[in-house]
């Protein structure tokens, strides 16, 4: 198929990037061309990069639009511009997800998912708890609830929760917390409060790590959080057909929500609306102590 050869220059904090084949559909049922792409990556930036900064970064890299071949990228690509900054962590040089610079020339090499990782690149100390309700079936209905029970549990625990589509089927809920604990803390905390919402309610909830043994039950991973894994970062695309969004929710709004709902063409007005609801997790006030639950499980 042929596009249009028109090519586009954008220049950004005095980098210039070259726009290749600026009308190749990349999603094509929501109609959103590779330049629509560059407009929404440049309306959502300054939200995505303030959490994005200095993350290790992967990206799914579709060539051809959500429909065609991709691949994973965790190295720079050889031909990358020098102004990219970078990061090696386990002999893997990583880009760092800093500007608006970078955003667009990586858009550019068609990375249509960004996935960064819970901690920056030069300090494996987690900035958040964060548990990936990832459903069994299409109905979200049970993905809300789930959400809703363990805000129910956060807030027991005293714990300031917020709240993000995963872009894709799930809900992704983010526990700011102070930057002093090992992932293998966070691992105990999580374990803790995943296994015990499970206890409660082992009819639809579930830790089974094993797809095949869940059945139809929503499986809490907490076991994704930990050094050099990721989960895409709030305001990334995701190769789905609607041009789905990884989008941060209000907890009221919540029991009406779907995923399919936040998409490159809605998100914008949204944040022009309410602001960026990931705020409190990108530059918290008051992170979160897990001491009080540390002490009790050690104390058991």
């Amino acid at each position: 198929m042929a596009y249009a050869t028109k090519e586009y220059e954008l220049t950004i904090a005095e980098r210039t990037i070259s726009i290749s084949n600026p009308e190749k559909p990349l999603w094509p049922e929501a109609n959103v061309t590779k330049l629509d792409y560059l407009r929404y990556l440049l309306t959502v930036a300054p939200y995505m990069l303030r959490y994005a900064h200095d993350r290790l970064l992967t990206v799914i890299r579709y060539p051809h639009g959500i429909h065609d071949k991709h691949f994973y990228q965790k190295n720079i690509p050889d031909y990358a511009p020098d102004w990219i900054k970078t990061h090696t962590w386990e002999n893997v040089r990583y880009v760092l997800c800093n500007d608006e610079a970078t955003l667009l020339w990586m858009a550019n090499q068609a990375a249509l998912e960004w996935h960064v990782s819970f901690h920056l690149a030069a300090d494996e100390t987690p900035t958040e708890l964060v548990f990936d309700l990832d459903p069994s079936t299409e109905d979200f209905s049970v993905v809300i609830e789930s959400a809703l029970l363990l805000k129910e549990l956060l807030d027991e625990l005293q714990l300031p929760a917020y709240v993000k589509t995963s872009g894709a089927s799930g809900l992704q809920v983010y526990v700011p917390i102070e930057r002093r604990y090992a992932f293998e803390q966070t691992r105990q905390v999580g374990h803790f409060i995943a296994s015990y919402l499970v206890s409660k309610h082992p009819a639809f909830l579930t830790i089974e790590r094993m797809v095949k043994n869940r059945g139809t039950k929503l499986y809490i991973d907490y076991l994704q959080h930990w050094r050099g894994k990721t989960l895409p970062a709030p305001y990334s695309t995701r190769a789905k057909k609607l041009a789905t969004v990884s989008a941060p929710l209000r907890w009221e709004e919540l029991p009406q929500a779907h995923p399919s709902a936040y998409t490159v063409h809605t998100v914008p007005e949204r944040l022009r609306e309410l602001g960026d609801l990931f705020s409190a997790v990108s530059q918290p006030d008051k992170p979160a102590s897990l001491d009080p639950i540390l002490d009790f499980l050690h104390a058991r």
